[in-house]
């Protein structure tokens, strides 16, 4: 399959793609397939049976289930062949991202080494470096780990206080300073280690061995979740660090952050369904176990309810994971071929969806906090009892809303980003905000007649781009250059952002299904229920951002102008609602 039309990053606001032209997660092929399927019995096998031990701060097992993990090839699947990895596409990757995310603290620190731990090298690093760390990270006979965040610099990761000085002569950067919250930190054997030569402006990044001398590693933090992961802080007091250990240029140290955290936001958005995925199991089986009143708790209509809810949100942000990860790969394929090295095409092309990337790692780290919290509520009391999955599970899922960029700074990103590419021309974000704006008064939203089910549904979904248009035209005219300081009406522009194109992406998906599948009326429940939700928070987000920059004289035009941009024909969710509860219940596991 072919991407005959590739949509640049934000251009979803202004154009369409057709369902032929998306992945959809039932396009897997047998081999990605096998590869998940390693991915799930590896943690059946090695995992699940260490998790009490692990979460001991026993640094040693968790470093040993790594490096059997690494063993099987499970490290090296974003790894070229001729660095001892599988050269696998980024949606396999996404795949592996997924099927580990259900492995608890495991996933944190299997994540922490394929991703930020190896790819800064993988991407920027050269020939000599690449073979010198990547083939053996790839392998596992290396753990990595990445240190960016500071005492003092959190989001605002420039602003970090350690230091590279040339030393006398010419053969090392003398590295003094101290980082916090490093993952695997206890364990790891390599360091990209990011900081300031001299009296620069901006972050270099360094390749550090743990064993150098003058590298100390703290005791593990006592954390509320991911407890088996190790998270310390490390101390640099003049470590030499060899000249040939520079990564990147002098001064691309802020680039490979910026371009990484877009990598880990995407691997994030996949991480989440795994243990989404996880707790659904969870939370079914003991529905579907536990009586009250004399009946099985799964009978009841407001369990149902939130069983619906759980599979539906997870649905919905799948088919927007793998959307952008297949443009992500239709992009690396084009750069490649431009400029002949893999690991800055890759890294390009991951970086160029940094409004999706923001978009996931909202959006999946919310619904998995989501179908956490309501797995605890449907296990009752048992649910807050140690002796259940889905406790491990709810103190797990909140460090994702932190991890990769707070959520806070990932929506103003969304927002910022999509701006600032249609500012360079990407696409015309503006000339058709402004023809909306100018037109208000003509805005209506009638059924067209012979209109089918899913032409119904794309026009909903044109109708709340359409709604953001205005929003930005509005927000932009009202406050030109100070927007960014008016960060609640930039939340409410995210929000649409957001749930628009995750509601986009499942009616791709949907209606890509109903080509290759006879029926698909769950499918259907879950897109009417999912834009019937998506349509209320359009309005309520967009009538709040038109209360902070409208006048009075323009305020009815669009009141009334979301008003009809909003409407959508009621439907009986319920009845939606119980049947995807019902499959669920029937199969006792998600098998959607």
């Amino acid at each position: 399959m072919e991407n005959s039309k590739l949509l640049k990053s934000g251009e979803f606001l202004v154009n369409e793609v057709d369902p032929k032209d998306i992945f959809i997660p039932e396009e897997f092929n047998e081999e990605q397939k096998m590869i998940a399927q390693t991915c799930s019995d590896f943690l059946v096998a090695e995992v699940y049976p260490n998790l009490e031990k692990v979460e001991k701060s026993d640094r040693e097992l968790m470093k040993s289930i790594l490096k059997k993990s690494g063993e099987l090839g499970l490290m090296g699947i974003s790894i070229p062949e001729d660095f001892g990895g599988f050269g696998q596409s980024f949606v396999t990757q996404m795949l592996v991202a997924e099927t580990t995310g259900a492995g608890y603290s495991f996933s944190v620190a299997y994540m922490a080494h394929c991703g930020i731990g190896t790819l800064p090298i993988m991407y920027y690093g050269n020939k000599e470096q690449r073979e010198r760390y990547v083939t053996k990270l790839a392998t596992g006979e290396f753990i990595g780990a990445y240190c960016l965040t500071e005492p003092g610099a959190g989001s605002d990761a420039n602003s970090g206080k350690t230091n590279a000085r040339l030393s006398e002569d010419g053969k090392h950067y003398i590295l003094n300073g101290q980082k916090m919250w490093i993952t695997n930190a206890g364990f790891a054997d390599t360091l990209v280690v990011f900081a300031k030569i001299d009296t620069d402006r901006v972050l270099s990044a360094f390749i550090v061995e743990s064993k150098y001398p003058g590298v100390v590693v703290g005791p593990d933090e006592h954390k509320m979740g991911i407890k088996g992961s190790s998270t310390a802080q490390i101390y640099f007091n003049d470590v030499k660090v060899p000249v040939e250990n520079l990564l990147g240029k002098r001064g691309e140290g802020f680039r490979i952050a910026l371009s990484i955290l877009h990598m880990g936001r995407l691997k994030l958005g996949a991480n989440v369904i795994g243990a989404a995925k996880k707790a659904i199991n969870d939370s079914v089986k003991y529905a579907n176990e536990r009586k009250q009143f004399g009946v099985l708790i799964s009978t009841f209509g407001a369990l149902k309810h939130k069983m619906a809810e759980q599979v539906i949100r997870l649905f919905a942000l799948e088919s927007a994971v793998y959307r952008v990860s297949y443009d992500i790969d239709t992009m690396m394929k084009k750069l490649t071929a431009d400029c002949g090295d893999y690991g800055r095409a890759s890294i390009e092309a991951i970086s160029h969806y940094a409004v999706e990337a923001a978009i996931l790692k909202v959006v999946g780290s919310e619904m998995l906090d989501f179908v956490a919290d309501e797995a605890v509520q449907i296990h009752g009391g048992m649910g807050y009892s140690a002796e259940m999955a889905v406790e491990r599970g709810y103190r797990d899922s909140r460090i994702n809303r932190i991890f990769e960029g707070t959520n806070e700074i990932n929506r103003l990103l969304v927002v910022d980003t999509a701006m600032k590419r249609a500012m360079k021309g990407e696409f015309d974000l503006f000339g058709e905000a402004e023809k909306l704006y100018t037109g208000l008064s003509s805005i209506t939203n009638s059924k067209k007649e012979g209109e089918s089910y899913f032409q119904e549904k794309s026009r909903y979904i044109k109708n709340f781009k359409k709604a953001i248009l205005i929003c930005i035209h509005g927000a932009s005219t009202r406050f030109g250059k100070g927007l960014i300081n008016e960060q609640e009406v930039l939340n409410n522009i995210a929000e649409m952002m957001m749930e628009t194109y995750v509601s986009e992406s499942l009616a791709l998906r949907v209606e890509k299904m109903s080509s290759i599948r006879e029926n698909v009326s769950l499918y259907k429940d879950m897109l009417d229920v999912n834009v019937f939700d998506t349509a209320g928070i359009i309005r309520k987000s967009a009538l709040e951002a038109i209360g902070s920059f409208s006048t009075s004289e323009s305020c009815k035009m669009l009141i009334q102008a979301i008003e009809n941009l909003s409407r959508v024909e009621c439907i009986n969710v319920k009845d939606a609602r119980r049947r995807i509860a019902d499959k669920l219940i029937a199969d006792n596991a998600y098998k959607f």
